[in-house]
């Protein structure tokens, strides 16, 4: 899987990548590394593999469907009229597959989701930042949007690179990812031209970018905390140096339209899980998400005022991580979230696996089905790889006007 979201550039030329807070060297013997196939919180049984090879295909083929199925009449076809709609259809139907995640995160693998902290409204426009333990925690940055009834409209920032995944680049690029290719002069306006398209308030929208920039190693916290030394920032042990460009720039444009920022702190109990553990349900045993909800009007206007307030933050973080080494829990743990609703997610699944089923024993009697499944996947195939998406025709024309 991808390394998702990052705010990809440090503030200052020459500044280096740093990652995520996996643990420091004096971590307990309860955060075992990444890499550590010993210590799994639960056996790797046949049943496990059984049971999560048959989850990851259900998912694999009920997202082909959703994609190709309802992408082009519920993303492209009503981005000729309005782009408000073609968001608000995609984040309801296409992103009702979403909501499969965590379900089999909680329900599933029985992963416990321990949320602490500001227990946040229902918002509707907000920047969602997190630190980067590991390649799987933008995922369960989803397990508290679906509470919120806004797991459709999360937006990553994620590598250019990725849109060339077969199936998962054609997801990013329908739900509307911001796409950078870690060249400043290529994304700044990239991001402008980006957060420019979300400045209709009636468009919902959780920004979640990883300040750091990609997921912890001892190496890269170590080169961070070199550059850090220079430029006058403490050491960080738990998580790494934020880069700041990128996150001063997108909150600049987008603070006017934003209701607040959400600082999320992961922290994992009994090791950072990776993709396939997720995948099988042998880590992790808990994750604990810890939520601050910060008004923009807290957060400083300046660039370098911004700057500042984001390394002091990560700051915060690395202590508050160092406390979790120890204790095993955030400060105001156990917040009450509403538990997800099992009829309804058996009723979602139930619903994309026959709608699934239906059409791939179609596409062995409908040549005309076989027809709209090759235009689909050519249309998601080429506006992936170009970036192309459909202008309403009423701002085309009234553009066209203006200009005679």
């Amino acid at each position: 899987m991808p390394t998702p979201p990052g705010d990809a550039y440090a503030s200052k030329p020459g500044a280096e990548s740093l990652s995520l807070d996996d643990l420091g060297d004096q971590a307990p013997a309860m955060y075992s590394s990444q890499g550590d196939k010993l210590h799994l919180h639960r056996p790797l049984t046949l049943f496990r593999r059984v049971r999560g090879l048959v989850c990851l295909a259900i998912l694999l083929l009920t997202a082909f469907v959703a994609l190709v199925l309802l992408s082009p009449v519920v993303h492209f076809l009503p981005r000729f009229f309005s782009v408000h709609y073609s968001r608000l259809w995609t984040s309801y139907f296409i992103g009702n597959w979403l909501s499969m995640w965590p379900y089999l995160f909680e329900e599933v693998n029985e992963t416990k989701v321990i949320f602490a902290g500001d227990k946040v409204p229902k918002e509707n426009r907000v920047m969602v930042m997190c630190n980067h333990r590991t390649e799987v925690d933008w995922m369960y940055i989803w397990n508290l949007a679906i509470r919120k009834g806004k797991i459709g409209y999360c937006k990553y920032a994620v590598k250019n690179s990725v849109k060339n995944l077969p199936l998962f680049g054609w997801a990013f690029y329908v739900f509307e990812f911001l796409m950078l290719h870690r060249k400043w002069e290529v994304d700044a306006p990239v991001i402008k031209t980006y957060i420019d398209s979300f400045q209709d308030k009636r468009d919902p929208l959780w920004l979640v970018v990883f300040p750091e920039g990609t997921d912890f190693s001892e190496a890269k916290r170590d080169t961070g905390n070199a550059i850090g030394r220079e430029k006058g920032y403490p050491e960080l042990v738990n998580v790494l140096q934020p880069r700041t460009r990128g996150f001063v720039t997108c909150l600049s444009q987008s603070r006017c339209s934003l209701d607040a920022v959400y600082d999320l702190t992961i922290g994992y109990k009994k090791r950072c899980p990776l993709f396939i553990n997720n995948v099988f349900g042998t880590d992790p045993s808990e994750v604990h998400i810890h939520i601050r909800r910060i008004p923009i009007s807290e957060i400083p206007q300046s660039e370098d005022g911004m700057t500042q307030w984001l390394y002091d933050l990560f700051y915060q973080k690395d202590q508050m991580l160092a406390s979790f080494s120890k204790t095993g829990s955030f400060p105001d743990s156990g917040i009450e979230e509403s538990p997800l609703n099992i009829v309804e997610g058996v009723c979602n699944v139930a619903l994309h696996v026959v709608l699934s089923g239906w059409v791939f024993w179609c596409l062995f009697h409908s040549v005309w089905l076989k027809l709209y499944v090759a235009f689909a996947s050519l249309l998601l195939a080429f506006s992936t790889y170009f970036d192309w998406r459909p202008k309403p025709v009423y701002s085309s024309l009234r553009t066209k006007r203006k200009i005679v």
